[in-house]
């Protein structure tokens, strides 16, 4: 499973909760945590951190993840909005309380909405009518 977290606060707010979430046994167990970059804009230098993004195995728990987030928001001087996707699941963390907590947890323990399935192509070998 892919999951992207977005925090408000610039890059350096990313570069501590990625550093933070690597330090995490819980979040670090099952979980590849990176910074994923974006391209830079036309006439921009170098690249902008993006996002976080963590790309989990069956035994990664969802709860010590959230817990984790959680716990990094109540370090920083400022509560920062944290935003978490899962495919076309987004949660924002904004007080980091209960409820929010409990709403991202659900959202990624939910199963991923299957891939929808693509209509066959035409046979476009032979056969056509009219020849």
């Amino acid at each position: 499973m892919r999951i992207d977290v977005a925090v408000t606060g610039g890059e350096a707010e990313l570069r501590s909760l990625h550093d933070w979430l690597r330090r995490d046994p819980g979040t670090r167990h099952g979980a590849q945590v990176e910074l994923v970059q974006a391209e830079p804009s036309p006439g921009q230098m170098g690249v902008l951190t993006d996002v976080l993004q963590l790309i989990t195995d069956n035994t990664w728990s969802a709860a010590s993840f959230a817990l984790a987030l959680s716990t990094w928001r109540q370090t920083r001087p400022h509560g920062r909005r944290i935003t978490v996707r899962r495919g076309d699941l987004t949660v924002d963390i904004d007080s980091g309380g209960d409820e929010e907590l409990r709403r991202l947890i659900d959202a990624l323990e939910r199963p991923a909405a299957p891939e929808p399935e693509r209509e066959p192509e035409p046979d476009r070998q032979g056969g056509g009518e009219g020849r």
